[in-house]
């Protein structure tokens, strides 16, 4: 774990349970750019199963909307020429689960931006284990301002 990921480098002190890095008890979702694709690995655990060996949709929904999210604030960052992502929420995604995805092996996620303006991404997600593809996401983030209750998260 020598290289930082997007949420040690500008949120390493942000809870959120899906990607934040001060969460002990949290996923740990860690974020890699690689050119323009956001990626991610990340290790299931027996207590993330819905029920043996498969692990649970709740957890699927979890990693690919913080993944999402990270993607579109690190794009959004580049866009506007900043040295520090807007904080960004959620408005909407949806997953779609193609196969049941294993918990003995590492899942990959991977993220691109379909779309965007100044304030907002529309991201399109891949969770994959092995080469097989067991989920898609597809969702819209937006930079708060302040004022919003997220604004400071970060």
């Amino acid at each position: 774990m020598s290289e930082k990921c997007l949420q040690e480098i500008y949120a390493p002190h942000n809870a959120c349970f899906g990607c934040g890095p001060a969460n002990e008890q949290g996923l740990r979702v860690r974020s890699f750019v690689d050119g323009d694709v956001v990626t991610a690995e990340w290790r299931p655990q027996a207590h993330h199963e819905a029920f043996p060996g498969v692990l649970c949709g709740g957890i699927i929904g979890t990693l690919m909307d913080c993944h999402s999210n990270w993607t579109a604030a690190w794009h959004l960052m580049q866009r506007a020429g900043t040295d520090h992502p807007p904080c960004t929420v959620t408005a909407d995604y949806a997953i779609a689960l193609k196969r049941p995805t294993p918990t003995d092996e590492p899942v990959l996620l991977r993220a691109t931006v379909a779309e965007s303006t100044a304030s907002r991404a529309t991201i399109q997600a891949k969770l994959l284990a092995g080469d097989r593809l067991c989920a898609t996401c597809h969702g819209t983030f937006v930079a708060v301002k302040a004022g919003h209750p997220a604004y400071h998260r970060w």
